[in-house]
């Protein structure tokens, strides 16, 4: 029998499953169980029927993501240096809202009383200068038991040069029955706050991220390879995914950068903006020729050192609900409907006016087409929840829709604008990738003011993170901070990525790769001396050359550089990757003189020189829709999974492998 893999993400409103068996592609969707996530991917495995024929499975997981937004994970202390216990607390000194004299900091996901100390000392070079007091490490644990702590961070100083100390608390809370996260084995690298907030994360989640995997693989068949998605666009082993639970972070999200790269690199394009819009939120990211990533992420507030895709979230998505500020603007989301009972469209008892409720007001979403048909949407519940927006604007419903859909694709325009403009790059010089059940709504509109020349809505927009976890290799990242001055780095540049590759190709030997499918990408954190922050660029073998590199890249992303600073070598990484059996797009002949007959033609409301108007609008099937085909807007193109709409003025194409490219006519 043919292998079988399935990649599986889970996401606020919708569990997306992508099936592949001998280049053939299936995709499916079922709701969400919030509540327990495994239901919902247990039900979509029955529902396509290979629930015990599985040779695969990528499963990309909110529940760590989930829990930090939600204050809900375990209960978690720290032990930590004598003297540093308020590290965590204190932070940096940077204030997001630099003149809101009432913002509130988030608290410190481990309180003061669960933060304990332990005597011992090293300096910058791990020489020990106190050795570890053993009564103060005993004093440490045996306050955590009373206290009830499940899981334990360990973050000592200077630990990233010499673990030796940090490895001697770690044994002694493990046999004492607590979930353990060191920072020497999670994130050994220099910076006291973030590396604290990292391991702290780490332990915050990990014991759920454990029971989840846990119950997940207890129900799937049994000795069925099992691999999580994460936050750097690779996928790792269950067993590393317990121990190290926040590299799943951003899992979701990272699988459909992947997956987008890899369509649209198929379709001939290396330079992209994505544009990920689902139930809850919109995630951005851009690819320029390689995906961008960032080691000082943040999760819910919170600071993480971990490698992870370059993506940017706002609270937008088809379930966000439009509401009214204390001065009486009219704002839409972050908070969403969700899935249960999700917007009023839906018929499940949900009253509130979201951006899908807009849609169908707008004529936008066709409730007979949602889901390919399998779910219908409710269109007088859509206008009643309109109206109370209505209502107070003074307007009518299709005005109050279209302000809401204005107010959600401004907060979209802006994260876009973080990822490129924001990081020294041009919109312009890019195509749009619009995935995600909501996503392609959106996209030419968006396109339109940020003078996005395509957009670029792949075959299953609506699973494209499901697929990506199939196009996802086996990744793992290795960190050392050595500070040397680049002139005269070379041997101990060479050293370290020698010992870290060693270790790599050994992780990598034990998940079943053979040495000529195993990759190392070697790069270096570079910094002017006396900086208080880093850049990383790729290492080719020589030092100086990097410090080339480095010097265009920081003209590229601050607008000048100065070569005749001195440049200091803060951390070698490597990035250890196991190439994984991709799937095969199936590409087929283009007839370039085909065309497209519309299955109905409906009224559609577009923006208009004197506002909001309504226009016929053609409606397409994208599965009939055959590659060479052009068609020109006002249209909407429905599928199963998401629905694609293309405003006047722009006309679109199906390409070989099923891709639609929309670009936008100019007038005359």
């Amino acid at each position: 029998m043919a292998e079988l893999f399935v990649g599986v993400d889970t996401g606020g409103t919708f569990t997306d499953l992508v099936l592949l068996q001998e280049g053939e592609i299936r995709v499916h969707k079922v709701l969400s169980t919030p509540d327990d996530p495994s239901q919902a991917i247990l039900q979509g495995l029955s529902d396509l029927g290979v629930r015990e024929s599985l040779s695969t499975l990528v499963h990309g997981s909110t529940v760590a993501t989930n829990a930090v937004l939600e204050h809900k994970g375990v209960r978690t202390g720290l032990i930590t240096t004598a003297g540093f216990r308020d590290v965590l607390e204190i932070g940096r000194q940077t204030r997001p809202k630099l003149y809101d004299l009432k913002v509130q900091k988030e608290p410190p996901l481990v309180p003061r009383s669960l933060r304990l100390e332990v005597v011992e000392r090293l300096n910058e070079r791990g020489e020990v200068m106190i050795p570890l007091d053993e009564a103060s490490l005993k004093s440490a644990i045996e306050h955590m038991q009373k206290e009830n702590v499940e899981a334990i961070a360990i973050c000592l100083l200077f630990s990233f040069t010499n673990p030796d100390h940090e490895r001697e608390v770690a044994d002694a809370a493990r046999s004492s029955g607590f979930y353990v996260s060191a920072s020497y084995e999670v994130v050994p690298e220099f910076r006291e706050y973030e590396r604290t907030s990292t391991v702290v994360l780490n332990a915050y989640i990990g014991p759920l991220v454990e029971r989840y995997l846990a119950k997940l693989e207890e129900v799937l068949p049994r000795n069925i390879p099992f691999r999580i998605m994460q936050s750097n666009g690779g996928s790792i082993s269950s067993a590393t995914a317990r121990r190290e639970a926040a590299r799943t972070l951003l899992s979701g999200p990272a699988a459909g950068v992947v997956g987008a790269a890899f369509v649209a690199e198929a379709s001939g394009f290396k330079h992209a903006i994505t544009l990920d819009m689902g139930g809850t939120s919109t995630d951005v990211a851009l690819i320029d020729g390689a995906i961008t990533e960032a080691t000082d992420g943040k999760i819910g507030g919170y600071p993480t050192k971990l490698p992870m895709i370059d993506i940017h979230t706002v609270g937008a998505g088809g379930g966000s609900i439009a509401w009214f500020d204390v001065g009486g603007a009219l704002r839409v989301g972050p908070k969403s409907a969700g899935a249960d009972p999700g917007p009023a469209a839906y018929g499940r008892g949900g009253t509130e006016p979201t951006v899908t409720v807009a849609n169908v007001v707008l004529g936008r979403l066709i409730p007979t087409a949602f889901l390919g048909g399998t779910m219908s949407l409710d269109t007088n519940q859509a206008r009643q929840a309109v109206e109370s927006i209505a209502g107070r604007l003074g307007t009518t419903p299709e005005e109050a829709a279209w302000g809401i859909i204005r107010i959600v694709n401004a907060n979209m325009e802006a994260a876009i604008r973080v990822i490129s403009v924001e990081r020294g790059y041009d919109p312009r010089h890019f195509i749009l990738a619009a995935f995600g059940g909501a996503g392609p709504l959106h996209a030419c509109e968006l396109a339109t003011a940020l003078q996005i020349p395509r957009v670029f809505i792949p075959k299953a927009p609506g699973v494209l993170s499901a697929l990506g976890m199939l196009a996802a290799d086996i990744i793992k990242d290795y960190v050392r901070t050595i500070m040397v001055h680049s002139q005269g780095a070379h041997e101990t540049v060479e050293k370290a990525f020698s010992e870290l590759e060693e270790q790599g190709r050994a992780e990598l030997a034990q998940e079943g790769f053979s040495s000529e499918q195993v990759t190392v990408e070697p790069s270096l954190d570079l910094r002017y001396v006396g900086q208080s922050y880093e850049l990383t660029v790729p290492f080719e073998g020589d030092v100086e050359r990097a410090v080339t590199h480095f010097h265009a890249a920081h003209e590229k992303r601050f607008g000048y550089n100065d070569p005749r600073e001195r440049v200091q070598v803060v951390n070698v990484r490597l990035k250890a990757r196991g190439t994984a059996t991709r799937p095969v797009l199936e590409q087929h002949e283009e007839n370039k003189g085909a065309t497209a007959t519309p299955t109905e033609t409906r009224s559609a409301v577009f923006a208009g020189p004197d506002g909001a108007t309504s226009h016929d609008t053609a409606v397409y099937e994208r599965e009939k829709l055959m590659p060479g085909v052009t068609i020109k807007g006002p249209a909407i193109v429905t599928q199963y999974d998401t629905t694609t709409v293309l405003p006047p003025e722009w006309r679109a194409q199906i390409d070989a492998i099923g891709n639609l490219i929309a670009e936008r006519v100019e007038k005359g």
